[in-house]
């Protein structure tokens, strides 16, 4: 199996964009962040801020190479938007592999290259369309329909917007855990008590979701047998155990029970 390099993130508002670009200057970031969700109601009926004003406050990653499967968030809970961002980037770099995620070319990956504008980070061979790698031509990380980077609820839906289900549903629906008490729209609420931990936590449950699925998704294009789908699916377990987290102790006893 090649590098597999699944991750999501987590985001509040960018309460310092906000105050610039909505003249809000005198107000705390939970009032600047409740006066940008009004602002976007007004406009557009919905809670869900633009891409540009997200901040990243967690990236975690699950990586699978031909030696070892890993679970971890980048950096540490004070680390900074910009170290997430480099770290990122720095795996890309080390491993050039194969990006998965569930709708990262619709909010994940947009969100990541707005703050890595914004923060100066530089990621060349993220960016590489085959100047510097002539394989990079006609496989990379940029053109939707490369599998370098494989967005799972684009490819399942067809492309079609009107096809896209939620990760929680098709995690369940396969059985696996899902969501286990926490959603994205409860990490701002979250973030404002403190708690970039659970958030964290919360973001890993997340990504080992997303994995589980890309192996059924393998197993369904024949690029796994379903003895080496059943090791696959042995393996996480085991990594989970020796972890011994209870966020991810708590996964496995929700995925036993299903």
């Amino acid at each position: 199996m090649m590098n597999i390099f699944v991750f999501d993130i987590e985001t509040v508002p960018d309460v310092e964009s906000g105050r610039c670009l909505y003249n809000l200057s005198e107000l705390s970031n939970a009032e600047v962040a409740s006066a940008m969700f009004k602002l976007r109601r007004q406009s557009n009926g919905t809670d869900f801020l633009p891409l540009h004003l997200h901040r990243i406050v967690a990236i975690s990653v699950a990586l699978r190479t031909h030696e070892q499967f890993q679970v971890w968030s980048l950096g540490n809970p004070e680390s900074s938007e910009k170290e997430l961002i480099e770290r990122f980037f720095a795996g890309v770099d080390k491993y050039t592999p194969t990006l998965v995620s569930w709708n990262g070319c619709g909010f994940d990956l947009p969100v990541i290259h707005y703050r890595a504008l914004l923060h100066g980070v530089v990621a060349p061979r993220y960016w590489d369309n085959g100047d510097e790698d002539p394989g990079f031509r006609w496989n990379n990380y940029l053109n939707r329909f490369h599998y370098r980077h494989t967005d799972l609820m684009d490819i399942l839906a067809g492309y079609q917007s009107k096809a896209n289900a939620p990760l929680e549903h098709i995690a369940t629906m396969l059985g696996f855990p899902g969501k286990m008490g926490m959603s994205g729209k409860h990490v701002w609420e979250h973030y404002l008590q403190g708690n970039k931990v659970g958030i964290r936590n919360y973001c890993e449950t997340d990504v080992v979701n997303t994995y589980l699925v890309f192996l059924r998704f393998e197993l369904m294009r024949g690029k796994l047998t379903a003895e080496r789908y059943e090791s696959e699916c042995k393996l996480v377990r085991e990594r989970l155990q020796q972890l011994n987290k209870p966020h991810l102790t708590e996964f496995l006893e929700h995925w036993h029970a299903k």
